[in-house]
């Protein structure tokens, strides 16, 4: 059980994530496929978890609170909006999904979670989405472990 947990703690991290704990937990650890992919899976999702519940509130208590916090977050807010918010009305939640299921650099559920709460998407809209891009990113790189998937 304790290789399942380190599988888990793996792939709560923000640079590591499921990339890491898939092809650890079946490489290294030596885990059985679908172990190895049900530890990550719910590891990573642990994360957007906390993120989508917090980020609101903690945005809104430092904005209350301190003055240069309530620039930086207007400031913030408005550029990131500005700046994708075509991209995200034309592709809409497939923007979010995609986000977090291409296995690339800067991009899971760390990032997913704070572009929905960015774009103001409700928990109830954004978790399910998060959680959809996490079982396809863990797919790709369970394919990409075992050799099934080549990525160029």
């Amino acid at each position: 059980m304790l290789l399942e947990l380190k599988t888990f703690l793996i792939a709560m991290t923000p640079f590591g994530e499921l990339r890491a704990s898939i092809p650890i937990a079946l490489g290294v650890y030596g885990l059985p496929l679908w172990s190895a992919f049900i530890f990550s899976v719910l590891g990573n999702i642990v994360p957007a978890l906390f993120w989508l519940w917090s980020l609101g509130k903690i945005s809104r208590y430092l904005s209350h609170k301190f003055y240069f916090f309530n620039r930086f977050f207007t400031w913030l807010f408005e550029r990131t909006r500005n700046n994708h918010n075509s991209k995200f009305a034309k592709w809409k939640e497939f923007t979010l999904v995609l986000l977090v299921a291409i296995p690339f650099p800067l991009t899971g559920v760390w990032t997913g979670s704070l572009a929905s709460f960015v774009f103001s998407i409700p928990f109830k809209k954004a978790f399910p989405l998060i959680f959809l891009g996490v079982i396809i990113a863990g797919v790709i790189v369970t394919f990409v472990t075992l050799g099934v998937l080549k990525i160029i």
